[in-house]
């Protein structure tokens, strides 16, 4: 899959060959919605609280008799069934909402995200950014470049480009991330990918590393323990 590269000036200059196995992945949308479900629920606080039976401030006298009135028995005040009382099996602010995802299915989802974007033509490249760090010089770029103004833009960065974070900092929709904090809410939810310089091979080999890791611990975990099943049979 090849997509468009803009030099500084908004000019197209060529195309570029994406890496299939990052960008033309298979695409598993199950895998994309758990991870996403993830990064949300992750960043997710217990706000709602009702106070239980020992929060409320109330007399703890019984609140008449337990017997001769002919009514029913009462305790406390601070019972679930009278009003000011405690709430039964509300929500509390200490609930934990944090999910847990292998980092294999992590990678995965993302390539799968990648690959959706790539599919349908929302990624192209900018060779760099030499303007001033003034917003009205970056939106004379972004009129250049072919994306649509108000909508989501994320422009992945291999390093950081002060200039090009502080102009587009007050452009609404834009927003500058470097490639080693992609993630699948950013690229799902983003109109248009710009990858910046270099950005698309660290991404490539940010997704490759982490697979070589796998192999490599496999490979030493395989060792050792052909190893120590060696030295107990010698002995």
């Amino acid at each position: 899959m090849k997509i468009d590269i803009y030099d500084s000036n908004g000019k197209k200059k060529g195309t570029q060959d994406l890496p299939e196995e990052i960008f033309c992945a298979p695409i598993n949308e199950g895998l994309m919605h758990l991870a996403l479900l993830r990064q949300q629920s992750n960043r997710r606080i217990a706000v709602a609280h009702v106070k239980s039976r020992g929060e409320i401030k109330c007399s703890t006298a019984k609140l008449y008799r337990q017997k001769g009135t002919g009514r029913a028995r009462r305790g406390s005040a601070s019972a679930n069934i009278l009003r000011g009382g405690a709430k039964a099996f509300g929500p509390r602010n200490i609930r934990n909402f944090t999910k847990d995802m292998p980092r294999k299915m992590r990678k995965s989802s993302l390539k799968s995200c990648l690959s959706y974007s790539a599919k349908n033509g929302r990624i192209f490249g900018l060779e760099g950014y030499n303007g001033e760090s003034k917003t009205k010089s970056f939106v004379e770029l972004l009129s250049k470049l072919p994306v649509d103004m108000g909508r989501k833009t994320i422009f992945v960065l291999s390093e950081k480009i002060e200039n090009l974070e502080i102009a587009s900092r007050n452009v609404s929709g834009v927003r500058t991330i470097k490639a080693e904090y992609l993630n699948p809410e950013d690229v799902l939810g983003a109109w248009n990918l710009v990858f910046v310089g270099d950005s698309i091979d660290k991404t490539t080999n940010m997704l490759k590393s982490s697979d070589s890791d796998e192999k490599s611990q496999k490979i030493d975990a395989s060792a050792s323990s052909a190893s120590s099943v060696s030295s107990k049979s010698s002995k």
